[in-house]
């Protein structure tokens, strides 16, 4: 059994959580530039088996897509043809910042880290993780 990688893609940073090998617990892993996602899973995936992908998709509250949906959907194709083996899910991704943002607030985090949009962005795609496993468990 392999790992699940969860990707919170933005226009600038990519936030990247990933399950134990059992697929019962996700943890943020890193932040990574936009344009080096790609990279840097190819990488990660000659360290540890990736067994699958899920990828926040953003949509309005109205349930419409939006520009981002677009280019989040262009970057899904990217990654099916770079990853064929794996399985790709998509999970709906609202609301996980705002969740994320009181996390942090609960936890403790000082309002620098809370300021520090790499922390939120990784934090956001554990909870979309954890979101799917919740869902769909194996």
């Amino acid at each position: 059994m392999g790992r699940i990688v969860a990707i919170d893609y933005g226009l600038k940073r990519v936030g990247i959580a990933v399950t134990d090998p059992q697929q019962i617990i996700a943890t943020p892993l890193t932040t990574i530039k936009a344009q080096e996602v790609v990279a840097f899973l190819k990488a990660y995936e000659q360290q540890e088996a990736v067994e699958a992908f899920v990828i926040g998709l953003p949509k309005r509250l109205n349930n419409t897509e939006s520009l981002i949906t677009i280019i989040v959907k262009k970057f899904i194709h990217l990654l099916q043809q770079t990853f064929p083996r794996q399985e790709i899910f998509q999970q709906d991704e609202r609301y996980t910042s705002k969740i994320a943002l009181a996390g942090m607030i609960q936890g403790g985090y000082k309002k620098k880290d809370r300021r520090n949009k790499a922390n939120l962005d990784k934090l956001s795609a554990t909870i979309l993780l954890q979101s799917f496993l919740e869902r769909y468990p194996r």
